[in-house]
């Protein structure tokens, strides 16, 4: 479980492939504090720590192939950067809003306006009825997470929706390097498809 507050980036500095699977190798500033099954979600993904080197401040996870179709990390290269957030201890606050770290689909950015020291990103996905009514949707003023970042939705159509993004948000998460045409995560909010799931007809 996650909040969706960003803790930094993480660079990649490996990638190995292995039949369907793919180990990422990372360099963080917390690395040195991870353990083995350590859960770290990565542009929102969650993914289970396998192998450390703490001299080096590098780690490794996995992620198989059915996490690679749904989600951005398959595009990685080396020297990318992912926004990395440890799993959010049970004592702490939530800052952002329940993120699973289990990601539902990537969307493509599709515009970027400056708004005087703020951004204000559009972001489009696949819209399918079906889904929708089962919750995979964004409404006005709900959240939803962006690479793993927590964010207020402003402007949802049926298969996009716009986020603000501050000064210190664009500076400490790979926000900065978003252009149009990249591809992000998503992962939509859970609450809103349980709700849509007792909405539902029998």
């Amino acid at each position: 479980m996650f909040s969706g507050i960003v803790e930094s980036t993480a660079k990649v500095i490996k990638i190995v492939k292995e039949q369907e699977n793919i180990h990422f190798t990372f360099t963080s500033p917390f690395a040195h504090e991870l353990q083995i099954d350590q859960s770290v979600s990565h542009n929102g993904v969650c993914l289970t720590v396998v192998s450390l080197n703490k001299d080096d401040k590098t780690y490794t996870v996995t992620a198989m192939q059915e996490t690679l179709d749904r989600s951005n990390l398959g595009l990685l290269k080396e020297g990318d950067e992912v926004n990395v957030e440890r799993s959010m201890p049970m004592n702490g606050r939530l800052d952002g809003h329940i993120v699973q770290g289990h990601v539902d689909e990537t969307a493509e950015c599709i515009d970027i306006q400056d708004a005087q020291g703020s951004y204000y990103y559009t972001f489009k996905y696949p819209f399918d009825k079906e889904m929708a009514q089962r919750g995979y949707i964004t409404v006005d003023k709900g959240s939803v997470a962006v690479n793993g970042v927590s964010l207020t939705v402003c402007n949802p159509t049926d298969d996009s929706f716009q986020v603000a993004i501050i000064p210190y948000t664009f500076e400490n998460t790979n926000f900065h390097s978003i252009r149009i045409g990249t591809k992000v995560n998503v992962e939509f909010d859970i609450i809103g498809k349980y709700v849509a799931r007792l909405s539902r007809p029998e």
